[in-house]
Formats: structure tokens, sequence, C-alpha cells
């Protein structure tokens, strides 16, 4: 007899034992805890008869998704508008890009310099105003609503494809502070692969070795015992068939050399490393491209920090951007050094933009009614804007772009039909994208 709960990894039989508990049992302690949180969903799946068939196909694109938590100041970094009024103007001087017309503060030099690999997006426009709901509306197409959680797009695109590989498909750097960056309704099985700060000292993802030091070969005969327990186990508990799946994953990622050296940022060139920045975004987004070139499908970045309601220029001049503006330069023209842009698509974004009058305490506060969203690779045009705020950086001015229109932007680029139906676990449809029709301008 089984029970469910509500937790899916945890269906409990009538002695209470879980599959979570079997899968610790059946682990013997050899994997780690995130890793285990990583293959168990994929196992109950499996094990519940869930689809695992993969559609990937040779032409499929990567994703790197760079968010920046809080909402970074438009008007204050890639859409500047020196003819505001005073109140609302950017106190930073505008500098010229790589494209001719197309301005940034002085903020951004590397960014400008890489404007003739991008495509801005400076007219979306949100609805969201609350930093946890328009968190999830910008990373999935859709306004939260109580009775359905919503993937977000990275997880949406693994679920169409399917990839069974020997590094997860989709890895989280990082750490996200809000909701909205993982698998909803499709299960947790969708949800990222964390690994952490990759800046940080000693940096390496442990859950890819043996705990406690145990070597390798040890490993193997633990797996041979193991397997002969499960094929034991499952001619008395239909249950234990989960074991197979998710122990087929967990060994086939400490065991993979390939896996090993993606996720090895000590291999880089320290100078490569210097232009990233050694700091958290820089080294994560080369680790990104790292992990890109390793065979993971899909990477996302959780930058926090990002709202400025009070000190907002001082912020943006000493850390915020001096950390985004080399990090997002250098993941571009590196991927486009090794021909690799065309066929990765690039995001950076936060949740909405910031208001055009300046506060009391010199900082700017939610604004969801315009926002700039850089593009990068992915088959779309280089060194384009569309779309454009009016005098005061306030409202679009020209092609608006609401939010279901850039998903289907980006999945129109990631080559996933934005029409599309997926369904919850009670059987209700859902489209990949709340109705939305791509910008078709960002393609050639």
């Amino acid at each position: 007899m089984t029970t469910r709960n509500d937790n899916p990894y945890t269906s409990v039989d009538c002695e209470g034992t879980s599959r979570r508990d079997l899968l610790k049992i059946g682990a013997g302690g050899l994997f780690g805890l995130s890793l285990l949180d990583f293959v168990a969903p994929r196992a109950t799946r499996a094990a519940e008869g869930g689809k695992t068939e993969s559609r990937a196909g040779a032409a499929d694109k990567n994703f790197i998704f760079i968010w920046l938590q809080g909402g970074p100041a438009h008007m204050d970094m890639w859409d500047p508008n020196p003819d505001a009024p005073d109140g609302i103007r950017t106190p930073f001087k505008c500098i010229e890009s790589s494209v001719p017309g197309v301005r940034f503060t002085e903020l951004m030099p590397r960014t400008a310099a890489a404007m003739d690999k991008l495509c801005l997006l400076r007219s979306v426009a949100s609805v969201e105003g609350s930093h946890n709901r328009a968190s999830r509306y910008l990373q999935s197409g859709y306004r939260p609503v109580p009775n359905v959680d919503h993937p977000a797009f990275a997880s949406l695109y693994v679920n169409d494809r399917r990839w069974r590989t020997d590094v997860p498909p989709y890895v989280g750097l990082l750490r996200p502070s809000e909701t909205g960056y993982g698998g909803g309704f499709l299960g947790a099985e969708f949800n990222p692969f964390f690994v952490g700060d990759p800046s940080r000292k000693g940096f390496s993802v442990k859950d890819l070795l043996p705990t406690s030091g145990i070597p390798l070969d040890r490993v193997a005969r633990r797996r041979e015992i193991l397997e002969g327990f499960d094929r034991s186990q499952r001619l008395v508990d239909e249950n234990a068939r989960s074991l197979t799946p998710a122990l087929d994953l967990a060994y086939r990622l400490i065991f993979s050399e390939k896996a090993k050296q993606a996720f090895d940022l000590h291999r880089e060139a320290d100078k490569l490393r210097d232009r990233y920045g050694r700091t958290p975004l820089g080294q994560s987004c080369l680790l990104a491209r790292r992990l890109i070139e390793g065979g993971v499908k899909c990477a996302s970045i959780f930058k926090t920090g990002w709202d400025t309601h009070s000190k907002n220029f001082d912020s943006l001049k000493k850390s915020k951007v001096p950390e985004l503006d080399p990090a997002l330069a250098t993941l571009v023209e590196d991927l486009d050094d090794r021909g690799m842009l065309d066929d990765t698509l690039v995001v950076c974004l936060g949740e909405f933009g910031r208001t055009p009058k300046i506060n009391k305490n010199a900082g700017r506060d939610h604004w969801p009614n315009v926002n700039t969203v850089v593009l990068a690779g992915g088959g779309l045009k280089r060194g384009v804007v569309i779309g454009k705020s009016d005098k005061n950086s306030a409202e679009p001015a020209e092609r608006p772009i609401v939010v279901a229109d850039f998903a289907a932007t980006l999945f129109h680029s990631l080559g996933v039909d934005v029409d599309k139906e997926n369904h919850t676990s009670e059987g209700r449809p859902v489209r990949v994208t709340n109705h939305g029709k791509p910008v078709l301008e960002a393609f050639g």
C-alpha cells in the first residue's frame, strides 16, 4: 500500500518509508544532499510512469539567463535620456556605443563597446510592481495566480527537450532570493541544479565527488551491491524501482570526467578570469560559458542586490555596474570568439525598472511600466534596439512589448512552439506563453 503527501519526493508506504528514504539508504551516504535533491524527483517521475524520452535535436540552442534581482535602474544604465528634466535625468554622462546613435551611461563602457553584438528591448512593459510577483512574471511569462505555479523559462525549455546527458541540463549559479526560477507545475525534476558562488575561494562542486573521500573504485563496488539490492527489493516493493534511474544519474555525474571538467574554473586562464571580473557575477558568467561548452543546456545566474531605493547612484557606480559591465560584455564577446554566440541565447534583466523621479533618499523606486531587456545571440539580430521609452524614461513611446511577447521571443529563439500546451497535475492545459507573439523584428 502506498499513500501520498504534498511533497513529490516523498511517497510513503504503510511503514512510513519514503522514496527519499530508500534513496538515502541505497546511496549509502555516497552523494551530497543537493545531488540527491536533484535526482530524486526524476526517479519518482520514472517510477510513476512519467515520460522520459528525449526530444533533443542537433540544432538545439543553449540558454544563459542573467537575473538582476531587485530591478536595475534602466535610465542610469542602458537607456539614458540626457534631455529628461531635473529630478529625473540621470547624473551620469552618456557615452556612444559601437553602434552609432545607441548610447549607454558612462558606467557601462564595456557593454557599450559590445553593443554591436546585442539586441536591446527598450520598451518592455509589465504590470507587477512587487518583487516576488514581478520575479515570477518576468521569469515565466505568466502573472502569478494561487492555483497554478508556472515554470520558469529554462524549466520549460528542459521539459520541451528532455536531454539525457552526463551533466545536469539546467544549472543555477549563486542563489535567488525570490521564487519563480524552477519547475513549477512541471515538477521538481525541472528545477536547476544549484552549485553556489564560483568566485569563493576553493570553489568546487562537492556533490560531484563521493562523500568522506571514498575512492571511486569503492563507489563502483558499492554500486554493484546496490544494484543487487535493488533487483531483490523490486520483488517485494514496487516503490524501489525509483532507485534505479536516480542512482544511475547520480553515478553518471560523479564518474563523468566531462562533468568535473565543466565545473572546474581553474582550467581557465587567469587573464580571462580577470576580464570577466573576480566577482560572484563575473565568475558565474565565466562558469556559465564553460558549462555550456561542457554540455549543460541552460545556466541561470541569480544576482541579488539591485533594489536601490536609497543611494541608487552611489550603489550603481561603486559596486553594482562595475561588477555587471565586464561580466556581461566579456560573456558575449567570449561566446562570439568561440563561435558559440549564434547557438546560445543570452538574456539579462530584472523584474522591473526604476521610477523616473528620484526620491528623497537619492534612490529610485519600483517601476514596472517600462524596462530594458538585454539580449544577445540565439539567432537574434546584432546591434539593434527595438522599442523606445518616452522623454522621462517612464512609459513606452514606441513598440510596446508586453511580457507575454518577451517570453514568446525567447522561445522563438530557442525553437520552442510558443503555442504548445503542457498540463498541470490536475490535467489543466497551460500554453508555453500566455498568447504571446514573438518580436519578429529581432530576428534576421
